[in-house]
């Protein structure tokens, strides 16, 4: 089974991760993958820089994410032109590991995705465990997490799709609200309930 582990910022996605990767489930992590994808020597990094200029390179050839940041955030436009360079190399890369795991004989997989559904990307997993809790613990852990203030971390909750809105797409939601315990506790049963342990 192909399991889509989505959630907010500061919703315990890692703690979840973790665990499936301590029971033997491989997680496809897209962060990393699209960290990967923009190194020096990737085509992804040669077709930003034709689009963006040299300009978005650090001196060591490396990207330079404030710059392009600057550039895309302020610019609709830019920011479209840079999802539609990276978000189909993501995929691809994420396929491509998915089938390196299948060979390898592992049967179940799981892609973490944090944008899956205002991505899209349903289409690429079985079924999706959201990992939710409420906007005043992601707040607070948010805070504690970054070093940041309230203002700026609510900043960050709210420009992604609210959790709320995520639960009823979702076939299974982790309240993460508690313990790692009890978090623990509930994957467990959603592994058993679709027998994937």
């Amino acid at each position: 089974m192909i399991i889509g582990l989505t959630g907010g910022i500061a919703s315990g996605k890692s703690t979840i991760s973790a665990y499936f990767l301590e029971k033997g489930i491989p997680v496809i992590d897209a962060d990393k993958i699209a960290r990967e994808v923009v190194e020096p020597g990737e085509k992804t990094l040669e077709k930003l820089v034709t689009a963006f200029g040299q300009e978005i390179l650090e001196v060591d050839g490396t990207i330079a994410r404030k710059k392009l940041g600057e550039i895309i955030f302020n610019d609709e436009t830019e920011r479209l032109k840079l999802n539609s360079i990276i978000h189909p190399a993501i995929r691809t890369r994420m396929v491509e590991k998915k089938e390196e795991l299948l060979q390898k004989g592992h049967s179940h997989i799981v892609y973490d995705i944090p944008l899956l559904f205002e991505s899209n990307l349903t289409h690429m997993v079985e079924k999706v465990i959201l990992a939710y809790v409420d906007e005043q613990v992601q707040l607070e852990r948010l805070q504690l997490r970054d070093n940041s203030s309230k203002e700026e971390a609510l900043r960050r909750i709210h420009s992604q799709m609210p959790l709320k809105d995520k639960v009823v797409l979702a076939d299974e939601v982790i309240n993460n609200n508690g313990s790692i315990e009890e978090t623990k506790e509930q994957v467990l049963r959603i592994l058993k309930k679709w027998n994937v342990l």
